[in-house]
């Protein structure tokens, strides 16, 4: 049975998303290993063989810049890693260039921070460049903008970048090649634990199986890893989760094999105006609702009122993403609000009909309206 969903959801995809974190690319000493990035290229000119387009979200450019400016360990100066990416970033794209020229593929370098899917333009200035790249034939290649991130543009690591890209794609399958094998119901360094083959319904509940260490030369981790396949799943892509280093596990991986561990779309696709919404643009702010409100929007889809609004937290301007919160301080989902934070405390709890008087005006009857809101949960 395995085997048969496997097979089918791969048959199923046009376009894969290939995340490959920086344990699978590189050797011991921190320097890229060629012979993995060939045999992964050769793996990918075969799936691409079947008709599919692949984009490939590479870690890798801070571990190769380590080596190349003569560095013993990984940098823990933000400056030292900046540079250490603006020296590796260019070694890691020539790695995959000769690579997949042997095939015959050309390659495209895209690199992307936070900024570009805050902004709903840019956001689809993305998506335009990636799927015209792959209407030419062109691979992409796909990283975050170390060289220049800081922490309020950082994604934070590249499964998180791997979820949106698959947003962007249609039909997509997202792959995330990692140095262990998938996930585990116990501690993967006990010989009691076994490894989970599929995962019917991804849940938070997941994340009991899994501790919060990062990797030696990545930014993520198991939990990392996990809140981008969740963020995935909802969304409704599946995702598969297998070892980098494993023999041909991408050729396996189209021929349905049970390799790794497989986690199922746990809901229908959803439109991707709501995926950018719900899933990728970070919000400014929070709403905490009354119980009212909380059923309105869970149960029945309704918009969101400033009568069912009991708290504001934050400083947002007018079509800010906010998180909408229930009276037991539970994330249902995200929304773009009409109104600035300093209106909506002006109008908390008001039925729309008082809002002319408090305010003057009343460009909106609701705070969120629904075709701009998301449930998360």
């Amino acid at each position: 049975m395995s085997t048969y969903i496997r097979k089918e959801i791969f048959d199923s995809s046009q376009t894969l998303i290939i995340k490959i974190g920086s344990n699978v690319l590189t050797r011991g000493d921190d320097s890229l290993d060629l012979e993995i990035i060939q045999q992964l290229a050769r793996q990918i000119d075969a799936l691409i063989s079947t008709g599919r387009r692949v984009v490939v979200v590479s870690s890798g450019a801070v571990a190769a810049g380590i080596g190349i400016l003569g560095l013993t360990e990984k940098p823990q100066s933000l400056p030292e890693l900046q540079a250490s990416a603006a020296a590796g970033q260019p070694h890691l794209m020539s790695a995959w260039g000769d690579a997949l020229r042997q095939s015959g593929h050309q390659v495209g370098q895209i690199l992307l921070t936070m900024n570009d899917f805050r902004s709903r333009r840019r956001y689809l200035n993305v998506r335009n460049t990636i799927r015209t790249l792959l209407s030419f034939g062109i691979v992409p290649i796909i990283n975050e903008n170390d060289s220049v991130s800081i922490e309020e543009i950082a994604l934070g690591d590249n499964d998180q970048l791997a979820s949106m890209i698959a947003a962007l794609v249609p039909k997509p399958l997202l792959v995330i090649l990692s140095g262990i094998d998938g996930l585990y119901d116990g501690s993967p360094a006990s010989e009691n634990s076994k490894l989970i083959s599929i995962v019917a319904r991804p849940d938070d509940s997941l994340q009991k199986n899994v501790s919060n260490e990062q990797s030696s030369r990545g930014r993520g981790g198991m939990a990392a890893k996990l809140r981008a396949i969740l963020n995935a799943t909802t969304t409704g892509e599946s995702v598969i989760l297998a070892n980098g280093r494993s023999v041909d596990v991408l050729e396996k991986v189209s021929r349905g094999e049970d390799v790794g561990t497989l986690f199922v779309a746990n809901r229908t696709t959803i439109p991707a105006w709501k995926k950018w919404i719900g899933y990728t643009v970070p919000p400014e702010g929070k709403l905490v609702l009354d119980d009212g409100a909380t059923t309105a929007v869970i149960q029945n889809g309704k918009s969101l009122l400033a009568v069912g609004i009991r708290e504001v937290h934050g400083e947002f301007e007018q079509g800010a993403s906010v998180q909408i919160v229930s009276p037991s301080s539970t994330v249902i989902g995200r929304g773009l609000v009409n109104y600035s934070s300093e209106d909506i405390r002006r109008i908390i709890g008001l039925k729309s009909d008082r809002i002319q008087e408090v305010l003057g005006h009343v460009p909106y009857g609701e705070v969120i309206h629904r075709d701009n809101l998301v449930v998360t949960d």
